[in-house]
């Protein structure tokens, strides 16, 4: 199996070498990139120069860039992005920042491109709603954008009723756009019920993975086995499916994160060996 580690880790603060030198160090060789501007500024070009630098520096891959889902980041959100927006203009801004965010690709090789559905219910109100048609939209211009860049959209299952593993489904089934797939979001499809079946009702359309437990009551990013997803039969019903991409560890930010990184890194053992005993 192959793993990495989002950079969710370290989403509290600006994105440094160091920061990408540490998860090499702890024997990863991919990561995800979480485009907010307070974490990486995706509209500044030496940003993203000395980005793409440290990537090949450290021999990393840049299996997948999430797509901006708030403008900054202090540890909580701030002015939240939305591809789903009822209002047209903020919908509109979404995408553009995803556009901006793309330009990370022009430098380094990127595989997908994880893109939020609409807010999650908490974040929702009686002023902020998702829509369905909204999101259409969205994914067929932001399709547009990735797609000459050789990066591929995956739509994350996150928790709102039009995220759902189900609801993705039938939302890909209506864009019938085979370059979009889905991004398996173990912890989330753990809150909204069975992880085992919300990997059998995508088959053939897994993309992309974000990787953390939580007790199945709140969203806790923590690491693989740490909470009560039952890790072989998730590992199984991938084999069964047929998915064979990246493992991309998504923990909850943490500093120091040495710790938490050598959590990650047991954790990947344990995944590789249970992976090895379903074979």
């Amino acid at each position: 199996m192959q793993f990495g580690v989002s950079t969710q880790l370290y989403h509290a603060h600006r994105l440094r070498h160091d920061h990408l030198a540490e998860v090499a160090a702890h024997g990863f060789d991919a990561v995800e990139i979480i485009a907010t501007r307070s974490h990486l500024d995706y509209h500044d070009a030496a940003a993203l120069d000395a980005a793409a630098g440290w990537l090949t520096r450290e021999g990393l891959r840049l299996h997948s860039l999430h797509a901006p889902v708030m403008e900054r980041f202090d540890g909580r959100w701030i002015n939240p992005l939305s591809i789903a927006s009822t209002d047209n203009a903020a919908r509109a801004l979404a995408v553009r920042e995803t556009g901006a965010a793309l330009d990370l690709a022009r430098r380094v090789p990127v595989s997908v491109l994880v893109v939020h559905p609409g807010l999650q219910d908490s974040l929702l109100s009686a002023s902020v709603q998702n829509s369905r048609d909204a999101a259409l939209r969205s994914v067929e211009e932001i399709v547009a954008l990735a797609s000459p860049l050789g990066v591929r959209v995956a739509l994350e299952v996150i928790p709102n009723a039009m995220a759902t593993a189900d609801a993705l489904v039938a939302l890909l089934d209506e864009l019938d756009m085979p370059e979009v797939g889905v991004c398996l979001d173990f912890g989330h499809a753990h809150l909204q019920g069975d992880v085992v079946e919300a990997i059998e009702t995508l088959s053939g359309l897994l993309a992309a993975t974000h990787v953390h437990d939580n007790h199945g009551r709140r969203d806790e990013h923590l690491a693989p086995f740490e909470g009560t997803i039952g890790w072989t039969g998730a590992l199984m019903a991938l084999q069964k499916v047929g998915y064979a991409g990246t493992m991309m560890l998504e923990l909850a930010g943490a500093d120091p994160s040495a710790p938490a990184l050598e959590r990650a890194r047991r954790a990947m053992e344990r995944l590789d060996d249970a992976a090895r005993s379903c074979s």
